[in-house]
């Protein structure tokens, strides 16, 4: 049976791996595999979330072996080392519990790939950010943060000492902008919990940008709405900042200026995994991203596709689609066209990305953002209640894609209870 792997289970690839299912896999037409290297799928951009405790992963993550189950496809445990393009197989490393062995190196066959693997954040070889920083690429490192950040409150109660709630965040993107937001909101939650003798004002988080604005993507004015926001919450936003290297007192800038932190959070540029660079020969750009043609087949293999933040894409423009949830859910529906017509013997239609435009969350202060993007004209510029809303739709929009409508309704429903009955913060 002709046999279609899928590599990562993120927004794009759980999602092309549950369309396939219901369309071949179920009916006995082909064979999907999903691959991850993780149980669980959690939508990447509720990391944040997670690694301040105002969202429990264990409610909302899914799991792939079950998922497939009841969409039509087999999942694989497993995490991608290599590529065999000759003999049309990936391998898988072995995965041990610590010294003990759970499961051998493996290969699996494919008569097409998909490589959805997503991004890492890139520290630009800093020195000291790896020993140093955290990291928000996954879910278990989301709960190591969330962790430490409870552990920080109690040592800071302990001792009678607010300078132990220093925070300082590399990196003023969707992640670093919406991280600083949320973390005012677990201390308000912390101190009304008796968790917390420390209020909001003496939180310091520091919000570090080497580039002119925060939200660089975004236009000017959305960035200097968000800008406004977090500094009225309290936090110090530096621009034209550029960290040079990271030590345990906090980071050091190019001017030579220390900003001190306890808890240090690098959340700046994205690249693809480091063992997909040029790959069994095929062809990668310097953030290690696998070029793909229109059809989203790399430009040296036609069985091997790539979707989401771990491919270049060219737009009509020139310019690459950029690293976001909207492309990689867009990328996923079109490939799933673009399969149905190499199996029908048709030639497939180009990939084009269409900018729905980008909300940032802060908490449960605000949001601002834009709708519209490149389909019309200019963007439209929306806050406050009408942009949660908006934001919150896209997370349902995903969960359609996995579950259908009256499973997100019942999903959406389970929410708003779990609103009333839990606490409004992980506190554990």
């Amino acid at each position: 049976m002709h046999k279609i792997v899928i590599v990562g289970g993120g927004a794009g690839g759980l999602e092309l791996a549950t369309q396939l299912g219901h369309k071949w896999g179920k009916k006995g037409k082909a064979e999907i595999c999903l691959v991850d290297a993780n149980h669980t799928h959690l939508w990447k951009p509720l990391l944040h979330e997670v690694a301040t405790g105002a969202l429990d992963s264990g409610i909302d993550e899914l799991n792939y072996q079950a998922h497939g189950k009841k969409h039509g496809f087999s999942f694989q445990l497993g995490r991608m080392s290599d590529l065999n393009r000759e003999n049309q197989a990936i391998e898988l490393a072995a995965i041990f519990d610590e010294d003990e062995e759970i499961l051998p190196t493996r290969q699996i066959n494919y008569d097409q790939l998909v490589i959805a693997l997503g991004s890492v954040t890139n520290d630009f070889g800093t020195k000291g950010a790896a020993e140093h920083c955290y990291f928000l690429d996954g879910r278990q490192q989301a709960e190591v943060f969330h962790q430490k950040l409870l552990n920080q409150f109690i040592k800071a109660n302990a001792s009678n000492n607010p300078a132990e709630l220093s925070i300082a965040i590399v990196g003023a993107g969707a992640t670093g902008v919406e991280l600083s937001a949320e973390l005012y909101n677990t201390t308000e939650a912390l101190a009304s919990y008796n968790m917390s003798q420390f209020k909001t004002d003496k939180l310091k988080v520091s919000l570090i940008e080497a580039g002119p604005q925060i939200l660089p993507a975004l236009p000017r004015r959305i960035s200097n709405s968000a800008k406004r926001e977090l500094e009225n919450l309290g936090v110090d936003v530096l621009t034209n900042t550029m960290v040079t290297e990271v030590t345990k007192e906090g980071f050091v800038t190019k001017s030579g200026a220390v900003i001190e932190a306890k808890l240090k959070v690098w959340a700046a540029g994205v690249k693809a995994p480091n063992f997909l660079a040029n790959i069994d020969g095929l062809e990668t750009n310097r953030s290690n991203q696998l070029a793909v043609k229109g059809s989203l087949q790399t430009t040296l293999d036609d069985n091997i596709f790539a979707i989401g933040d771990c491919a270049f894409s060219l737009q009509k423009d020139g310019k690459a689609v950029p690293p976001r949830a909207q492309a990689a859910h867009q990328q996923a529906s079109h490939l799933l066209k673009v399969l149905i017509s190499l199996r029908a013997g048709k030639k497939p239609s180009d990939f084009i990305y269409r900018d729905k435009g980008s909300l940032i969350s802060l908490s449960r202060y605000s949001t601002v953002g834009s709708l519209m993007g490149n389909l019309s004209k200019g963007s439209m510029m929306i806050e406050g209640r009408l942009a949660r809303i908006v934001y919150v739709s896209l997370y349902r929009m995903h969960q359609v894609a996995l579950h259908g409508l009256f499973h997100t309704i019942l999903l959406s429903l389970v929410g708003h209870i779990n609103k009333v009955i839990r606490p409004r913060l992980k506190l554990h």
